[in-house]
């Protein structure tokens, strides 16, 4: 927290928002909801995926504007008619996916919005120094398609603050960030809130996070306000009570809510393979980049039908690149990949999909769907040619396919021809899983399933893995959240440095043992 919030609460309000209500379509986005921001404050703003907290932050930056509902700055009304509007007025937004030009530097990325004569040298130098002063640095001359994730959020957040805003928006900011970035992010936003007096609203579903960092909490669900509290008389499980509107089982998001690793394991049985072979064998697999650094060394797991083996590691150690081996993006330059005994071959367009390997990508949102399309071409994408006559699209085939699955895995959508980037998170991903377990896999591939999830989201696509497994399918959950592969795995093997330097049942699970070998201990392997 950053201050007394007995003490904020005190302080006039920099920015009040009254009956704010936005509807699309037959969607009532945002309710008749009032926000009170304060100076010295952090404010978050909790709530599933698609309750409604980034509708309610785009009214706020002035990129929608309202049905009804008034927003009140310093005492006086005020009326948005676009984003520049807010800016004049001290409001500054970073948004939840990134509004960054991957072709241009970091200083032309700051640069976009400025009106008048451009001085590079003027915004470099501003760049740099909004750097040092919050602790955002990075290289003003780097192109932003070559920076990680934490990096681009460094960018984002500078081109909000060259503006000097009062009031900073942050529409799910650590969705795509480690926890070191994560880490590093709050405590920017702390610094600020305590030297400058900013007013934050900090939009987010993940508990801990919002616990730790804010000093009041406003819960959102279905486009409401359900409640408001001080942060410190909160806890963990009524906040998810609140945000769901029933308890919420909260073992499979539990490295997002603080949770002792032996708190996160599922007391069950362990899952059986039967003494079945493996249906995935990976054998010393190799990768390299362009410059010659090995991506993939020698790395060696199995699969077994009915089994979810979860892939640990430190963001960064070839889990990307298994993945895309897996959907036949990346070839290997030695090893291979055999599906139920029988090799496949790698980097062939189509041949792990053939073969019955489904890989849901770790960014649904570039990767595992179109945005553009509706719901339903997004999940028969991958089989729309069977629905086809002479090369016309049997449309009430489709619909009536599409709908099966919306009901099949509760996919909440006003109907089947909605653009797909009008859904939650959570929808998307529904989507996405839908699409991928409608194949009949024999082997699901899941990287990152839950990333950007709240803790309904997180529940379901938990259930819905390990039901995949009983039902024969051989999971792989590539993860780097240890609370997830707990909760769902009945194997833990971690991969570090491209390679499979060991693992355990779970039976063996011991978090000592388990810190080691994340840490490349190849030592701990005989240490159980």
């Amino acid at each position: 927290m950053t201050q007394s919030s007995e003490t904020a609460g005190n302080l006039p309000a920099v920015l009040e928002a009254k009956g704010m209500t936005k509807r699309f379509g037959s969607v009532l986005a945002c309710d008749d909801v009032d926000l009170i921001l304060r100076p010295g404050e952090i404010h978050g703003i909790l709530g599933e995926n698609g309750a409604g907290k980034s509708t309610l932050m785009k009214l706020l930056g002035g990129l929608i504007l309202p049905d009804r509902g008034s927003i009140v700055i310093d005492g006086k009304p005020r009326r948005f008619v676009e984003p520049l509007d807010a800016a004049r007025l001290g409001i500054g937004m970073v948004h939840q996916h990134y509004s960054l030009v991957e072709a241009l530097t970091v200083w032309e990325n700051v640069a976009l919005g400025e009106t008048g004569a451009l001085s590079r040298e003027r915004i470099r130098e501003r760049v740099i120094a909004i750097g040092e002063r919050y602790g955002l640095e990075v290289d003003p001359d780097a192109h932003v398609r070559d920076l990680s994730a934490g990096l681009r959020q460094r960018v984002e957040i500078i081109k909000s603050l060259r503006r000097e805003p009062r009031i900073i928006i942050l529409d799910e900011p650590t969705s795509v960030l480690t926890p070191e970035e994560s880490e590093q992010l709050f405590e920017v936003l702390g610094d600020g809130v305590r030297r400058e007096g900013w007013a934050v609203a900090l939009v987010s579903h993940k508990l801990e996070e919002v616990l730790q960092a804010t000093d009041r909490i406003t819960i959102m669900r279905h486009g409401r306000v359900v409640e408001q509290v001080l942060t410190a008389e909160a806890d963990a499980p009524s906040l998810a009570r609140a945000m769901v509107g029933r308890p919420v089982t909260l073992r499979a998001g539990t490295a997002a809510i603080g949770s002792t690793f032996e708190q996160m394991l599922d007391p069950g049985p362990e899952a059986s393979s039967d003494g079945r072979s493996p249906t995935l064998e990976i054998a010393d697999a190799t990768l390299s980049a362009p410059d010659g650094a090995l991506l993939l060394d020698g790395l060696s797991l199995e699969v077994r039908p009915g089994e979810i083996v979860g892939v640990a590691g430190v963001e960064g150690n070839g889990q990307t690149h298994l993945s895309e081996v897996l959907s036949s993006l990346l070839t290997l330059g030695g090893g291979g990949v055999m599906v139920d005994g029988v090799e496949i071959p790698t980097g062939k367009a189509g041949a792990m999909a053939s073969a019955g390997v489904v890989v849901i990508p770790a960014d649904r949102y570039s990767s595992g769907c179109v945005p553009e399309m509706t719901v339903a071409e997004n999940l028969l994408l991958s089989s729309m040619h069977k629905m086809a006559t002479r090369g016309i699209l049997r449309r009430d085939e489709i619909t009536a396919r599409a709908l099966e699955l919306i009901d099949q895995f509760d996919i909440h959508v006003p109907g089947p021809d909605v653009p797909l980037g009008q859904l939650s998170g959570g929808n998307q991903q529904r989507v996405v899983l839908a699409r991928a377990l409608s194949f009949a896999p024999k082997v699901l591939v899941a990287h990152q399933p839950t990333r950007g999830l709240d803790v309904g989201a997180i529940e379901y696509i938990g259930e819905r893995l390990r039901a995949a497994a009983d039902g024969g399918i051989g999971v792989l959950l590539i993860s780097t959240d240890l609370g997830e592969i707990a909760a769902l795995a009945d194997r833990i093997v971690v991969i570090y440095r491209g390679a499979i330097i060991g693992g355990m049942d779970r039976s063996e699970f011991d978090i000592e043992r388990l810190g080691l070998l994340l840490g490349g201990s190849v030592g701990a392997e005989g240490a159980a």
